[in-house]
């Protein structure tokens, strides 16, 4: 495995990772490692860092939603078009175009179910080129990047008795 690619898997395993405990696991020494992640964002390998939000917890109202959309191009118009546009969006956490039964799949979060809606209706529906949306709300969260989240309920599934 090369240095770049054990440090990027660690990165994404966890970002918070030090200096040092990353020379530890990977054997290169603090300064290959501080050049080696330095080159990484430089060459726009590494685009940035994140925490991954258990937003379940949080006390404050959440929605996120994965959006697939079906597109129609004509002679000026390309994917890059389409993707340059929606991104300007902040309510666009994710966009990618994907192969299969539809183009883009997109995922939004917003501050409440009214907002996505509104956002989704108002703003990525309207685009001319967009000819059909499929909209599914996220309604529980167990793996995120990765990272899995623990139950604290316990089994809530109701016992059935012979």
């Amino acid at each position: 495995m090369t240095d770049k690619r054990e440090l990027l898997d660690l990165l994404l395993e966890n970002a918070r990772y030090s200096t040092e405990d990353l020379a530890r696991m990977t054997g290169l020494s603090e300064a290959e490692v501080v050049s080696t992640v330095e080159t990484l964002e430089d060459e726009g390998i590494i685009r940035g860092y994140q925490a991954v939000v258990d937003w379940h917890r949080v006390k404050e109202e959440h929605i996120r939603a994965e959006v697939e959309l079906n597109v129609t191009l004509d002679r000026e118009t390309s994917y890059e078009d389409i993707a340059e546009r929606l991104a300007k969006f902040p309510e666009v956490k994710t966009l990618q175009l994907v192969s299969g039964d539809y183009d883009f799949h997109l995922e939004v979060e917003g501050d409440s179910l009214q907002e996505v809606s509104n956002f989704i209706s108002e703003k990525v529906a309207r685009a001319p080129e967009i000819t059909q949306t499929v909209t599914h709300y996220v309604m529980e969260t167990y793996k995120d990047r990765g990272i899995e989240f623990e139950d604290d309920h316990g089994d809530d599934r109701l016992s059935i008795s012979p």
